[in-house]
């Protein structure tokens, strides 16, 4: 159930990118404006209720919070195909981006609280499929329902599920008791949300391992959002077909790779705890090239699938889309091996926010006002050299996860696990 709402949640989150250039049309806007449609207002807005949500779970319970937070970014969602200016699309949108900070925080929390450490990559891969099937539906699926009846349709169908999904987490999954707080020190004050967040800021690897994820969304994130309207634009693609490549062709492809991530990462922290972080490291440094290449291929047709014509370029986009989404899970794992259940859902809230922010917020809005830079020199190319700037990002994130490895190690040995009682129960 946990992994299906995540995929609605991406689906709804990633709806706005094949809806890129219909929206466009209808409102008379900017490249610049869709980045702040679909990146800072968004951000800001789950930046700010993410936090506060991530300790709700940590106090009353994963479930009760995930089953609200679900109906209600739906409900906005669906309410975006109502909306009649530019200013109600963009309020709405905000509307999701609340209800999405109640997501994905408290779903890795109450995974880890299920699983033990030795599975944890494992059970984390099955519910991280989230983004990449969400790719392959919504914009797959999206791009086809906008094509065909129109990108207001896309919003409320595309939302609809969402709704029905949050009710039956509610009325038919039983989740473990919530995380028992920590047993306070003698003489010294309870602890809150400050405190909470000061230690939690402390720790070393924790903020190495934070920044190295938002560097990857911010180049993850604006990748996805122009995408498509890339190959619309360079390789002369219609919207559906868009849709149905960068959505069903990278989407399976990435959830193949992030099953297979999963499945490597236990394996190879058995023998040393390093590989937590190694992997991602090694994933960052071939995704580079592939993604460079994508971007870069000049203009051709490699062959054709009935009238739909496979640009040359998109044959280096699969490989970039296993390889790319291999930091994900191993991240998440890490997090939740570093701090105990009772302040997990807050550490991944902060994780999330920070990728959020930063990433959503300034991920789409970077390659849109690059590309409004660069057209008055490349003219309609701009967009292609404006996201193969953004690869390079990936090169980062591999030295802030091998800065990283060497304090993660000494915490984990001398960190606690989270309560037995959790696993216990579970």
């Amino acid at each position: 159930m946990l992994a299906t709402i995540y995929v609605f949640n991406y689906i709804d989150r990633l709806l706005i990118s094949i809806l890129i250039e219909p929206i466009k049309l209808e409102f008379g806007v900017s490249d610049t404006q869709i980045g702040l449609l679909s990146g800072v207002a968004f951000a800001i807005f789950y930046t700010l209720f993410g936090f506060p949500i991530g300790r709700l779970s940590d106090r009353i319970g994963r479930k009760p919070v995930i089953a609200l937070a679900c109906i209600a970014w739906s409900a906005m969602t669906m309410l975006c195909g109502v909306a009649t200016s530019f200013v109600m699309l963009l309020l709405f949108r905000i509307g999701v981006a609340v209800g999405e900070a109640g997501g994905t925080a408290p779903s890795v929390a109450m995974v880890a609280d299920l699983y033990p450490p030795k599975q944890r990559s494992r059970a984390l891969s099955v519910f991280m499929m989230g983004p990449s099937l969400g790719a392959v539906l919504g914009l797959g699926l999206g791009g086809w329902i906008a094509q065909t009846y129109g990108w207001r349709t896309a919003f409320i169908v595309i939302g609809a599920p969402g709704v029905v999904l949050g009710l039956l987490l509610w009325l038919t999954v039983r989740s473990p008791r919530p995380p028992a707080p920590a047993a306070p020190v003698a003489g010294a004050a309870p602890e809150n949300w400050r405190t909470t967040l000061v230690e939690l800021l402390k720790t070393p690897s924790f903020l190495l391992i934070m920044l190295a994820g938002t560097l990857a969304g911010v180049m993850g994130y604006a990748i996805g959002t122009w995408n498509p309207s890339f190959l619309i634009r360079s390789h002369g693609t219609s919207l559906q077909d868009a849709g149905l490549l960068i959505g069903l062709g990278g989407g399976i492809t990435a959830t193949v790779g992030t099953l297979l991530c999963g499945s490597v990462t236990d394996r190879l922290v058995a023998r040393n705890p390093g590989w937590q972080l190694g992997v991602p490291v090694l994933a960052c440094l071939i995704s580079v090239p592939l993604g460079l290449a994508f971007y870069l291929w000049p203009v051709g047709i490699a062959f054709h699938i009935g009238s739909m014509a496979i640009p040359e370029a998109f044959l280096f986009y699969l490989g970039f889309s296993f390889a790319a989404t291999w930091w994900a899970v191993p991240l998440y794992g890490a997090i939740s091996h570093l701090f105990p259940a009772n302040r997990l859902g807050q550490a991944t809230a902060l994780f999330v926010m920070s990728i959020t922010l930063f990433g959503v917020g300034l991920g789409p809005i970077i390659v849109g006002g690059l590309s409004d830079f660069f057209t008055a020199s490349i003219g309609t190319e701009a967009l292609r050299y404006a996201l193969a700037s953004t690869v390079t990002l990936y090169v980062l994130t591999a030295l802030c996860l091998l800065l990283a490895i060497p304090a993660y190690r000494r915490q984990i040995g001398a960190v606690p696990a989270a309560p037995a009682g959790a696993s216990a129960h579970a």
